[in-house]
């Protein structure tokens, strides 16, 4: 019948999951899927760390799948490792995570606080602990640790929350921890979203001016600091263009002054030269007084020789251009 073969086929799933878990414990096993094609059987395992499922050279890997194939009757098998995202949010993950802390001796409350911490700090909406068995004495007795928002009946609870168990051996007895946790992605099917929808008021405007009037008065005032500041500007421009002009000028009438120095220093020597001129003028009148005194001695004299020789006209007269020549010389030199 068709329902001996649905259970058949659950019987043996639980069973590679089992041995799966039991072979990878120190791995992180975290859940696998069976995946039947025409090419065989496909096995995906999820792990925490993938590494140690492969094994040094594929060794590990190679062992599960002779032994998937002999033992469970798969055809084909064909493994494939895939690490997990988020460990946090893995419910079998951190159930071992939890049993592995309880063999080492920590308090069951501890453990699971921290368990509830670590879980709600990685998203998820909701999550329960429950541990049962000899966790106060010789009573077996059950502590559930909650927080959150996680569904517990219905669809929603066998669809969306995810399911962990494992176990642990103690000096009082067994252990069983339970973890179920709710994803950060689940969306409910009575979650509500409630839209709020903007209704435009016939006198918007009224309520727009009136609110504006602030707005409109920090405007005003806005411009009108940009007009004092922009006439700022301009009157520091003005100062600057105004100086500019007057430099050119201070700096044209230097060459003015620069130019007129050395007509000064030009009239120096001019003063110097008719300085010059008159010590020569003055020099040359006393050889003009001296050339009258000796002219006027030796006229007595050659008055004296006239009248004891009493030379004939020819000869006065050349004694008259001699004067003559004499004085046009004295004159020339004077005029030099």
């Amino acid at each position: 019948m068709i329902e001996k073969d649905f259970v058949t086929e659950g019987l043996k799933r639980t069973r590679i999951d089992e041995y799966l878990e039991n072979e990878l414990e120190r791995a992180g096993y975290g859940g696998m899927e069976i995946q039947v094609t025409p090419l065989g059987t496909m096995v995906v395992v999820y792990a925490e760390r993938p590494g140690m499922v492969i094994g040094r050279g594929g060794k590990t890997v190679r062992s599960i799948t002779q032994n998937l194939k002999t033992s469970y009757g798969l055809e084909n098998p064909q493994v494939e490792v895939k690490e997990v995202d988020i460990p946090e949010l893995n419910p079998k993950i951190m159930a071992h995570k939890i049993a592995a802390m309880l063999q080492r001796g920590m308090h069951f409350r501890r453990v699971a606080y921290t368990a509830l911490r670590r879980i709600m700090g990685a998203g998820a909406q909701g999550v329960e602990v429950t541990i049962s068995g000899k966790i106060r004495g010789s009573r077996s007795a059950c502590a559930k640790f909650s927080d959150g928002y996680i569904k517990k009946c219905g669809e929603p609870s066998i669809r969306f929350v995810r399911h962990g168990f494992a176990t642990v051996q103690l000096k009082p007895g067994v252990l069983g921890i339970n973890v179920r946790i709710m994803p950060p992605d689940v969306v409910l099917p009575d979650k509500v979203d409630i839209l709020h929808i903007e209704i435009e008021e016939p006198v918007v405007e009224k309520s727009v001016e009136v609110e504006a009037t602030p707005d409109k008065m920090e405007t005003v005032e806005s411009v009108v600091e940009e007009i004092v500041e922009e006439a700022a500007e301009e009157s520091a421009e003005v100062d600057i263009i105004e100086e500019a002009v007057e430099e050119p000028e201070e700096v044209s009438e230097e060459p003015e002054t620069i130019e007129e120095a050395p007509i000064e220093v030009s009239e120096e020597p001019e003063a110097e030269t008719t300085e010059e001129a008159t010590v020569e003028e003055e020099s040359e009148e006393p050889e003009e007084e001296k050339a009258e005194a000796e002219t006027t001695e030796e006229a007595p004299i050659e008055d004296v020789s006239e009248e004891e020789t009493k030379p004939e006209d020819g000869d006065e007269s050349k004694t008259q251009e001699a004067s003559k020549s004499e004085e046009t010389t004295e004159k020339g030199d004077k005029s030099e």
